[in-house]
């Protein structure tokens, strides 16, 4: 791993994000090279103590989300505590908060603040609303996103009622979203040399994500239909029981489909033009997934994939999670690597996805304790052994 190259290697962030969307955003930068310093309150990112662990302030679900950063605590209430941010402001290329405006603004660090101080820098605002709508400054979380955003709404079409995906999508998604903003602005700075501030909104974010395929036919003006993406919102669409299982299938495009038909014995079905274009299987999807749940009831789930997968059509064992460790494709990548951490001892730790010139990115730096760097980072800031230890005390 020491002979790989990382696109991000010297670019300094200061991340003052907690929870899930900016931290996730900060590892992928991380993960991807740059040096990333956590900054938390001296109590600490609040998804320390959220989920199982081993010591305090060092739970599963900070662990997931804060690998490759140095931690350093700073009580920003704190005079001298500011002092020693914007000495590091001087020196970085990236600043990014999800601190609601008014509180950063009350601290100081507002936008236009932080690029007087240090205009090359990229200054970052990971927001629930957008500031300038009727909800900036308001709080937002996850769950009540995925509400807003129309996303736990499009159950009401599929199921009756609404539901929430069982995942903090909001969050994740977000943070997808930040971090591709963050490299667009980093890549801007090489170019003219300045710096920028860049928003980032969660509820404005899901809504454009979801949008994508659920505004369907309020797209046009008039209206062609109504909201709601057909194939998507169909109650039959969902995992396939099988014998003695469950899969995910789709047969997507025309021949995908006239596949299916053969391998499962339907020839008739490939003549009826119900199904005989995505347009038409489209207008027709119930029916069409109704077909496919008592076909696939048939055999077991082996029986299956060996048969859809000779016929090229996309399909997959339904995995539970404990499952996962044990999926032969992530065993023959070795996506699960073995970790030795050295305060928390053994961890399994999922890969990235991402691979430059063929290899995975490494754990360059392990998951920070709390203010496990400040005397490091401190001291090269020029502060001495004991007035470290009075920023500690703060």
């Amino acid at each position: 791993m020491e002979s790989l190259s990382l696109p991000l290697k010297g670019v300094l962030i200061l991340d003052l994000t907690t929870v899930i969307m900016g931290p996730y955003a900060t590892q992928v930068l991380a993960d991807l090279g740059a040096e990333v310093i956590k900054i938390e309150e001296p109590n600490g990112d609040m998804t320390r103590d959220v989920g199982p662990s081993k010591n305090p302030n060092m739970s599963s679900l900070f662990l997931g989300a804060n690998r490759n950063k140095k931690s350093i605590t700073l009580n920003l209430k704190k005079q001298k505590a500011k002092e020693v941010l914007w000495k590091l402001i001087d020196k970085a290329d990236i600043f990014i908060h999800n601190i609601r405006p008014q509180k950063i603004a009350s601290l100081g660090f507002d936008p236009d603040s932080v690029l007087k101080k240090n205009n090359k820098i990229i200054y970052t605002g990971l927001h629930g609303y957008g500031e300038n709508g009727l909800y900036g400054g308001m709080p937002a979380y996850d769950d009540v996103i995925q509400g807003q955003s129309g996303l736990a709404g499009t159950f009401i079409e599929k199921e009756g009622k609404p539901s929430l995906v069982p995942s903090v999508i909001a969050d994740k998604t977000i943070g997808l979203l930040a971090s591709t903003s963050i490299l667009s602005g980093y890549i801007h700075k090489l170019k003219t040399n300045k710096g920028l501030y860049i928003e980032v909104s969660m509820f404005e974010g899901m809504v454009a994500n979801t949008l994508i395929e659920h505004q369907f036919g309020s797209t046009f003006v008039p209206p062609l239909g109504k909201e709601g993406y057909t194939r998507v919102i169909s109650e039959n669409r969902k995992p396939f029981s099988t014998s003695d299982g469950y899969i995910c299938m789709l047969a997507y495009t025309d021949k995908q489909w006239d596949s299916f038909w053969k391998i499962t014995n339907n020839d008739d079905l490939l003549k009826d033009a119900r199904f005989s274009s995505a347009k038409n299987r489209l207008k027709n999807i119930d029916v069409v997934y109704g077909l496919v749940k008592n076909i696939l009831l048939t055999k077991t789930t082996p029986e299956w994939l060996s048969l859809l997968k000779k016929a090229e059509i996309p399909a997959g064992r339904v995995n539970k999670l404990k499952d996962l460790q044990n999926d032969p494709h992530l065993k023959s990548l070795n996506f699960f690597r073995n970790y030795e951490h050295p305060s928390e001892g053994a961890l399994i730790v999922p890969d990235t996805g991402i691979q430059i010139n063929r290899k995975s990115l490494p754990i360059r730096i392990p998951h920070p304790n709390l203010g496990e760097h400040n005397h490091e980072v401190f001291s090269n800031l020029g502060y001495s052994d004991s007035e470290i230890k009075e920023l500690h005390d703060l």
